[in-house]
């Protein structure tokens, strides 16, 4: 095929972030159908999943079950490896600096069961896109609060496919990969949404709480 799918999954000298995403035959499809019956003008992404990328996903989550603690440990490990800012948001444990250290901090374990959880949740709403929508909507916007910039976000996802190719060994297939890619791709900008909003929001709200009495705030025609 000529992309990073046709081979293991990551072109030779290239990490998963560096390799090209070839989407398939099946993929372009689910996009055309997602554009036709999610374009709304609200900005939502169209939702980019057929039915056959829902059932792999649905099928190696189930393999993936059991081992989610180790998985949580192992992506957050990663990420910190690849892009140590990322630890400025976690004010719990940012000082660590030793790996191993940080592999057992009881914080961070929590942590990553958490981010889990959220997948786990997301698998199981599959079928049900609005609620799917709406759970990572949520999350971005909590992230806002939080004060864990977007940039952060698609960093799980590749590092969640990194982590779990060694546990499905021969399950892990081109088609697996890219299902897991194009779920992470969406919700990575469900969430952008729910964080921008709440910016947005947030910012409104500051800016109204700074008008001086008189100067046209809507408190002052209540």
């Amino acid at each position: 095929m000529g992309c990073a799918l046709s081979g293991s999954g990551v072109a030779p000298g290239k990490t998963i972030s560096e390799s090209k995403w070839c989407p398939s035959a099946e993929n372009q499809l689910a996009s055309k159908v997602g554009a036709e019956h999610g374009g709304d003008g609200t900005g939502a992404d169209p939702f980019p999943l057929a039915e056959g990328q829902k059932k792999r996903i649905q099928e190696s989550w189930r393999f993936l079950h059991d081992n989610i603690a180790r998985v949580g440990i192992i992506v957050f490990i990663r990420l910190f490896e690849t892009h140590p800012e990322c630890k400025d948001v976690f004010f719990l444990f940012r000082d660590i600096d030793d790996l191993q250290q940080l592999k057992m901090n009881k914080e961070l374990q929590a942590h990553g069961l958490r981010v889990m959880s959220f997948i786990e949740k997301s698998v199981a709403r599959l079928d049900q896109e609005d609620k799917l929508e709406h759970l990572a909507f949520e999350l971005g916007r909590s992230h806002y609060r939080y004060n864990a910039p977007p940039k952060y976000y698609e960093y799980v996802g590749i590092q969640f496919i990194s982590a779990v190719q060694p546990i499905l060994k021969e399950r892990w297939t081109p088609a697996v990969e890219e299902a897991w890619q194009s779920l992470f791709k969406y919700l990575t900008a469900t969430m952008k949404r729910g964080y921008y909003e709440e910016e947005e929001k947030s910012g409104s709200i500051k800016s109204l709480g700074l008008r001086k009495p008189g100067t046209g705030s809507i408190l002052n025609s209540i």
